[in-house]
């Protein structure tokens, strides 16, 4: 998917770390500040607007790109601002659909809401099913991909907020599509965890 084509954004990452490490910001105080954006696209989405949601979640994913772009530039990556990456696009990714859920959405099937519920977790799954092989399987190596990788879960909910702005049943649509795969996604990693512990 998106993740493993990343050395090809490599040129990007190497322009942003440049740009953005010139303030006087830390990798991990630009880490931090992902949720700014995030709080502002939750406000945005309790008001029905999903234009200034989708440009505030826009700031916010790019944001999350930029604190790994001059962590790496400054030569100050870290397990620990690793770990706090990881952290903080949870709350970010809780924040934007825990906005959804207060949404006037449509009833497809069952009420948005379970789609909502659904899809936060499938997101935290995927994530921890990769920690959970980590610490009880003792895998060496990362567990990583799957249908939705961060990356993808950020383009789906773009595209959520962006259909948004013309048609609220579009974004139960993209919903119901967030939550089937991202449980998939947490079910490939289960399934690939037992099959090289």
């Amino acid at each position: 998917m998106i993740s493993e084509n990343r050395e090809k954004f490599n040129f990007i990452s190497l322009k942003a770390g440049l740009l953005f490490g010139k303030l006087p910001f830390t990798p991990n105080q630009w880490t931090l500040s992902a949720l700014i954006p995030a709080v502002l696209t939750f406000y945005f989405l309790l008001q029905e607007n999903f234009l200034f949601a989708l440009i505030f979640f826009v700031l916010t994913a790019l944001v999350d790109l930029i604190d790994g772009a001059v962590a790496r530039v400054q030569g100050k990556t870290s397990n620990k601002g690793a770990y706090l990456d990881t952290i903080t696009d949870r709350y970010t990714d809780f924040i934007v659909l825990f906005g959804l859920f207060f949404v006037s959405l449509p009833f497809f099937f069952v009420e948005a809401k379970v789609w909502i519920l659904l899809a936060l977790f499938g997101t935290m799954m995927t994530t921890y099913s990769k920690a959970a092989a980590k610490e009880k399987l003792f895998l060496e190596k990362e567990l990583k991909g799957g249908l939705l990788e961060r990356p993808e879960r950020l383009l789906i909910l773009f595209l959520t907020l962006l259909s948004g702005i013309f048609s609220f049943q579009y974004v139960v649509y993209f919903l119901v599509l967030f939550a089937v795969l991202s449980n998939l996604t947490a079910l490939q990693r289960i399934i690939k965890a037992f099959s090289l512990a």
